[in-house]
């Protein structure tokens, strides 16, 4: 998953984009909300964070334009402004959920994985496909019911399959989704894990199909 996070005051922000990252979330941070204007037209992101107090370009100022445009993004609210008035404001100009500071880390990651699922049509905190589940609370794969053992890359790669089940996602969306900006990841990379993951998954009733040009899909086998 790959989310942006907008919020200008750094010690909040450096903390959170390390906490996120360790829990296997790709995390891009900007301070300023023109900076986030920009990467959401540049960057396909799974979910935006967004404080309203941003310089540049409010958030609130933000959410209106995304949502002016019609943008479906999940947006999570963190703010210091802990009023009804204002919950209720942020809510009907768009914003999906609204968390105050000071906020508990796994609050955060919870809320956050609602709201993806949700805009990806999935309510239930396992994401599914066949046999197939991923638990996002314990983030676990199981297959038939059995606990399904990968590498940690292999995990990420499948993972970010299975958030967009019947999607074709290309090597440069798995990659930005799976390694931070840190890894230099070449393509051939993600061809080796899809191998992988095709070996453990033969026999199954999956399968993870190449689209030419569009890049792979977690989806049953024909």
């Amino acid at each position: 998953m790959r989310v942006l996070l907008a919020e200008d005051e750094h010690a909040l922000g450096e903390w959170l984009s390390k906490a996120l990252a360790r829990s296997g979330t790709q995390v891009d941070w900007v301070d300023d909300g023109q900076l986030a204007e920009r990467a959401l037209d540049d960057t396909d992101y799974d979910a935006l964070i967004l404080d309203l107090g941003l310089p540049g370009l409010t958030g609130r100022q933000l959410l209106q334009r995304l949502r002016a445009r019609d943008r479906r993004l999940p947006v999570l609210i963190l703010t210091a402004r802990d009023s009804l008035a204002e919950r209720v404001q942020a809510l009907n100009q768009g914003a999906d959920d609204f968390l105050a500071k000071p906020f508990a880390l796994e609050e955060l990651e919870a809320r956050l994985m609602a709201l993806v699922r949700r805009a990806r049509g999935a309510d239930n905190p396992r994401l599914a496909c066949g046999p197939l589940q991923y638990d996002t609370v314990s983030r676990q794969f199981s297959l038939s019911e059995a606990p399904l053992h990968l590498s940690p890359r292999e995990h990420a790669v499948l993972r970010a399959l299975i958030q967009r089940t019947g999607e074709p996602m290309s090597k440069a969306q798995i990659i930005a989704r799976v390694f931070s900006d840190e890894d230099d990841v070449l393509p051939d990379v993600i061809e080796v894990l899809v191998h992988r993951l095709r070996k453990r998954l033969e026999g199954t009733g999956l399968a993870i199909v190449t689209y030419r040009g569009l890049g792979y899909a977690l989806e049953m086998a024909a």
